[in-house]
């Protein structure tokens, strides 16, 4: 076999062994992972370098440009804050339904959020969604992109399993995936009304969150 594909026979066996990154490497991953998801996946590589910096991590901003692409972190872009747009330019305005709610049963609330998972050698990210009165995830997903299809799969699988009635409330933060055209005509196919944290405040989103930090605790 070694001879028909022209490769020698140390270069095949040298193929098959698993390469694990260093651990420093990770650790460093980890927290630019950390920083990325802290500041709700707005800062690029440079600014990361200089969080870095502040917490006595020092690395150079092209290894953070090549583990933030490498991790699939680089491409992922905020929702337009409209404070920042032309007086004449149209956005579409996202209320906060869900501080205004009173949930009193299941189906009612849902609260969706993303975040990252370390393995072994690699970061994948997860995607939930969470019923707010039951405090049950009734959907979720893996992926290695942090893409709009992470969220939606998760949305998807939950619909799936629940069959909610229409008039539910779906709330997320500012994430361009959970407002995306692909998210949003999801929802309104089955008659879920969107709401969105305000910029800045994760506690608009505290359930998610809360549950996101007792997972990683216990992993």
């Amino acid at each position: 076999m070694c001879r028909l594909a022209g490769v020698s026979r140390g270069g095949f066996y040298r193929s098959c062994e698993h390469k694990v990154p260093p651990q420093d490497e990770m650790e460093l991953r980890a927290v630019v992972q950390e920083i990325v998801f802290e500041h709700r996946q707005r800062y690029g590589y440079r600014r990361v370098a200089a969080e870095l910096r502040r917490r006595g991590i020092i690395a150079n901003h092209k290894r953070i440009a090549r583990i933030m692409r490498e991790d699939n972190l680089l491409n992922v872009q905020p929702l337009f804050d409209p404070r920042t747009q032309n007086p004449g330019e149209r956005f579409e305005v996202y209320l906060n339904l869900a501080a205004r709610m009173k949930v009193t049963g299941v189906n009612q609330l849902w609260v969706a959020d993303m975040t990252y998972v370390r393995l072994n050698r690699e970061f994948v990210y997860l995607a939930v969604v969470l019923d707010a009165f039951s405090r049950k995830v009734v959907g979720w997903e893996l992926d290695r992109m942090l893409a709009t299809r992470l969220p939606l799969a998760a949305l998807k699988r939950a619909i799936e399993a629940r069959q909610p009635s229409s008039g539910l409330v779906h709330h997320s933060d500012q994430g361009i995936q959970y407002v995306s055209s692909d998210y949003r005509n999801l929802l309104q196919k089955h008659g879920m009304f969107s709401s969105i944290s305000r910029p800045r405040t994760p506690l608009d989103n505290a359930r998610c969150e809360s549950f996101m930090r007792t997972l990683k605790r216990s992993g």
